[in-house]
């Protein structure tokens, strides 16, 4: 069995979550947030035989899109020390997915 974590966009969520389970896989949700953007991620943690891995990580590739975002980047001046703030263009979005060995795994 393998345990999989999957962290993707909040914007990306719903369409992960039906997916998976029209696939047939039982999921748990969790809120998180990123730490560079500090913007709502959601983290999916799901059990699965070590056959099915690649079919729950395709689901979530074809559900987590990557697309360009705008954020704030603040300059320091060296001269004159005064704080300006630009904005940025930015990847977000996509899957950050872990795939760990489960030693035990048990449904009460």
């Amino acid at each position: 069995m393998k345990l999989i974590y999957a962290i993707v966009n909040n914007d990306d969520s719903h369409m992960v979550s039906s997916e998976l389970t029209k696939g047939g896989f039982s999921v748990t949700k969790l809120a998180s947030t990123g730490g560079f953007l500090m913007s709502g991620n959601t983290t999916f943690m799901l059990c699965t035989e070590n056959e099915r891995v690649e079919e729950a990580i395709e689901i979530i590739k074809k559900c987590s899109r990557r697309r360009k975002q705008y954020a704030n980047a603040t300059n320091i001046g060296t001269m004159e020390m005064q704080t300006a703030t630009f904005p940025v263009e930015v990847s977000v979005g996509g899957a950050t997915i872990f795939v760990t060995d489960v030693e035990r795994f048990e449904k009460v």
